[in-house]
């Protein structure tokens, strides 16, 4: 059975596939839903980010939801992770949120002790971030626990830095000048060790490196190079698609949308010459489409999820085409913006 969560603006939808196919739940209306996880170790449980209420937690897939009292810190959740590999002594993994103003809390016992980390704060970057539309403050827009050192984490604080930690959040290394300025989503893959890769307001980036060094590969993307959301093929990291649009306003501006996916597959690992062609084979138009958000299906090769405004949509030939998930799609959810996608196989 598949189990998709799927937050948009006021709702957070929980989808079973059954045989008389997807059952709907609709929960946390008007929240300002923003993030999303489940934990890869327990997978009754999930975790929900809220900018107006805290952060929620289900343990019985999505069923009903409680909201998780977290010390010293607001309201304004703005990323949740789980890693794939740090697990604790109550089967929970460890999980990361990020806040704004920016701060990260870990917790290694699902959320009952909570560790607070702010001393990235200090590095020489800090200076310069700030989020354009509250430029007075920043936010954690995306935590990457690192699929194959557990010791090793990535943020990306919107907009003005990606950067790191190799001691569990200890201390932390500051962006690296040809690193992305405004990453949107990062991941990491254990079939991969070492690779990053991020989607970005200034475009797509790899590293090859645990972040020492970068590529800006955009070739194909055309001058849709404000990037949004990432997924890579559960089977196949060299196969991964992109959510973009020309601009921040072309993405996020209800009144002048147009969006698109891209997608890219290579067979080396040095291929750099593989280049973005874009995707529209059964996806909605490009125009008053907000951006999508992406995501891979855990352990099954080449199906990926997408969520925008228009629906939910599911491929499983490796991006190449899309079908609309049959469920119905009231008017409603054509007006709010795409925030989160989770998906449980």
């Amino acid at each position: 059975m598949t189990t998709i969560l799927a937050a948009l603006q006021n709702s957070l939808l929980v989808l079973d596939s059954t045989i008389d196919g997807w059952k709907i739940h609709e929960h946390l209306k008007q929240y300002n839903i923003n993030s999303l996880a489940i934990d890869p170790h327990n997978y009754s449980r999930a975790y929900c980010g809220t900018f107006n209420s805290g952060l929620w937690k289900t343990d019985n897939n999505g069923l009903t939801w409680e909201k998780t009292f977290l010390d010293n810190i607001g309201s304004h959740i703005t990323s949740v992770s789980v890693s794939a590999i740090e697990r604790g002594k109550s089967g929970f993994g460890r999980v990361f949120v990020g806040t704004e103003p920016s701060t990260i809390l870990s917790s290694i016992d699902g959320g009952a002790i909570w560790e607070k980390i702010e001393n990235f704060n200090e590095l020489p970057s800090h200076t310069t971030w700030s989020f354009p539309p509250r430029p007075s403050t920043h936010h954690v827009r995306w935590i990457e626990p690192d699929t194959s050192n557990e010791n090793c984490v990535f943020a990306a604080i919107e907009a003005g830095a990606l950067i790191r930690t190799f001691d569990g959040g200890k201390t932390w290394m500051d962006r690296v000048e040809s690193g992305p300025y405004d990453t949107h989503k990062l991941i990491t893959n254990n079939k991969a060790p070492g690779i990053l890769y991020s989607a970005a307001g200034d475009g797509y980036f790899e590293s090859k490196d645990y972040g020492n060094t970068w590529n800006n590969i955009n070739e194909g993307l055309k001058d849709h190079t404000y990037l949004f959301s990432i997924a890579l093929n559960s089977g196949n990291p060299k196969n991964m698609i992109v959510s973009a649009a020309n601009n921040a306003w072309k993405s996020h501006d209800i009144s002048d949308l147009e969006s698109f996916i891209y997608r890219r597959s290579f067979e080396e690992e040095d291929d750099q010459s593989s280049k973005w062609e874009s995707v529209r084979n059964g996806l909605p138009e490009s125009k008053g489409t907000f951006i999508s958000i992406l995501d891979s299906t855990p352990h099954v090769e080449d199906e990926f999820y997408c969520l925008n405004n228009r629906g939910i949509f599911v491929s499983k030939d490796s991006g190449l085409s899309w079908k609309s998930l049959e469920m119905p799609w009231p008017k409603e959810y054509k007006l709010q913006h795409p925030w989160a996608l989770a998906i449980r196989q």
